[in-house]
């Protein structure tokens, strides 16, 4: 995968905070790359890629969208978390997960596609 195509993040920042193997989705990176264009300003990425072997990825039935290189979680919060989602859903994320509690605040972002056992589009909280 060619990082100079994602000017605004680097390849350290998804990597699998675990492992520290990095396979990220070229597709996905691109609709982030246009998001973070359009939102104007930085996105802090707080988890990126998770090896299935992540002890977050491991605790599951079957490993998520990040150990699919689909999704990260971005730090975010108040106004500006509310700006991301409304920027997300205009370029086409299909899983918005939002925690704004406490100090671990952030927003997932994946584009998985729509499954009987995992609908999309889809919004959660945490």
């Amino acid at each position: 995968m060619n990082w100079q195509n994602y000017p605004n993040f680097s390849p350290d920042e998804f990597r699998c905070k675990h492992t520290g193997r990095l396979n990220m989705d070229a597709g996905f990176m691109a609709r982030l790359q246009a998001l973070r264009t359009d939102y104007g300003r930085p996105m802090l990425i707080t988890s990126g890629y998770r090896d299935p072997s992540h002890p977050v990825e491991a605790a599951k039935s079957e490993p998520g969208a990040h150990s699919s290189g689909h999704a990260c979680d971005v730090f975010v919060t108040g106004g500006d978390a509310l700006e991301l989602v409304a920027l997300a859903v205009n370029h086409g994320f299909t899983g918005i997960g939002v925690n704004q509690k406490g100090a671990g605040r952030f927003i997932h972002l994946d584009d998985l596609p729509h499954e009987d056992h995992r609908p999309r589009p889809w919004i959660w909280s945490y």
